[in-house]
């Protein structure tokens, strides 16, 4: 089934919780990516020392309401990464239409510090100054995962999509998908502000930690 098939849900919320999250966003990332900006300099020097190919990894990703948009990441894999992934589909260890792996060969030596403590992740504070990111929700999807979910797993799309989430703070990767939708719908039935810094709080020692981290 194609994308424009799919219909799309989008979750209703309170204006005044939407008002009060896009602030916290805007203003977050815009002082998060002042405070960064030397450590995003040495971490764009380390992975041109280790490989060759751009420091920025874009890739086109689903958002509220299935909306694509250009989605960031640090480059942690070898620059043809997307075009070998066929190679190694068999070696998936996740269950559902994701597709993770531990000792993934397409990472590179200074991508398997950055995806171990998810400073790959940093680019993303320009998604959600750019609005199609928030700092807490489900994480957006591929366009070709999408394209096999059941129906009720498109509900995740149902609220911005964020850089931390419920799953990221409950296992990770080490939760089967199922899992990560049945936390990702629990989120979004009972978000608020509050349950937002507590899962900010708990993303702190969750990254540290490299626990489940792929």
């Amino acid at each position: 089934m194609s994308l424009e098939e799919l219909r799309m849900p989008v979750a209703q919320s309170r204006i005044g919780y939407r008002i009060a999250k896009r602030l916290i966003d805007i203003v977050g990332s815009a002082v998060l990516l002042l405070l960064l900006a030397p450590l995003f300099l040495v971490i764009a020097i380390c992975i041109r020392l280790d490989s060759c190919g751009p420091v920025v990894f874009r890739q086109t990703r689903l958002g509220l309401g299935g909306k694509p948009f250009t989605f960031y990441k640090f480059r942690s894999m070898c620059t043809d990464a997307e075009e070998s992934r066929k190679k190694i589909l068999h070696m998936n260890e996740v269950s559902g239409p994701v597709f993770k792996i531990k000792q993934d060969p397409r990472v590179t030596r200074v991508g398997k510090w950055l995806r171990r403590y998810s400073i790959d992740e940093l680019p993303q504070l320009f998604n959600v100054l750019k609005g199609n990111m928030s700092f807490v929700g489900p994480r957006p999807p591929l366009p070709d995962e999408v394209r096999r979910y059941e129906k009720w797993q498109l509900e995740r799309l149902s609220v911005v999509p964020g850089i931390t989430c419920l799953w990221q703070v409950s296992g990770r990767s080490k939760l089967s998908f199922d899992e990560w939708v049945q936390l990702d719908l629990k989120y979004i039935n009972s978000r608020s502000i509050l349950l937002d810094f507590r899962i900010l709080l708990k993303t702190i020692p969750a990254v540290i930690s490299g626990e489940g981290a792929y």
